[in-house]
């Protein structure tokens, strides 16, 4: 486990213990808990590679093949 040094003003500090106090915990758990959350909560990449992978897989099969031809695509009469 690392440790880390924060520096806050002294409002800041005394209203952050009053708010552990009520809770029944530490400042330190607190902010452990507030940066353990921090971690893990997705990115915005990792959510769009989720959805990308969910997409592709959604997809099922293609074919070129089953491509429309360009009078068909176009609705041309032939």
């Amino acid at each position: 486990m690392k440790n880390i040094t924060v520096s806050v003003d002294d409002d800041t500090y005394r209203r952050a213990r009053m708010q552990a106090a009520e809770r029944d915990t530490s400042v330190s758990a607190m902010v452990r808990e507030y940066l353990t959350e921090l971690a893990n909560t997705e990115t915005e990449f990792e959510r769009l590679k989720s959805k990308e992978a969910a997409l592709r897989s959604a997809i099922g099969g293609f074919s070129a093949a089953d491509r429309l031809s360009r009078d068909e695509a176009h609705e041309r009469n032939r």
